[in-house]
């Protein structure tokens, strides 16, 4: 890797809808710890990802960060880890 290149990071989320054209809202869960009460605490993001593969609802698969490419999608889908049971 060189100098001016940056390393994507990537995420790894479930499919929750395909309905738009190329594009996919993946649900992104994460787990923290409360900071006064320390309990455990799941946290979600829904983000926009660019999707060329043909992800359906309730996949997970994993989205690398992109230049922008509309107002909300700058992320794009890099391979589904696993589709979802019909």
């Amino acid at each position: 890797m060189s100098d001016n290149q940056k390393q994507a990071r990537t995420l790894e989320g479930r499919v929750i809808s395909n309905k738009m054209d190329k594009t996919v809202t993946v649900l992104i869960e994460r787990q923290v710890q409360h900071g006064l009460l320390g309990k455990i605490v799941r946290r979600s993001t829904k983000l926009h990802a660019q999707d060329d593969l043909g992800a359906n609802e309730g996949d997970l698969v994993r989205i690398a960060e992109c230049r922008p490419l509309s107002k909300t999608k700058h992320h794009r889908v890099v391979e589904i880890v696993t589709r979802a049971a019909v």
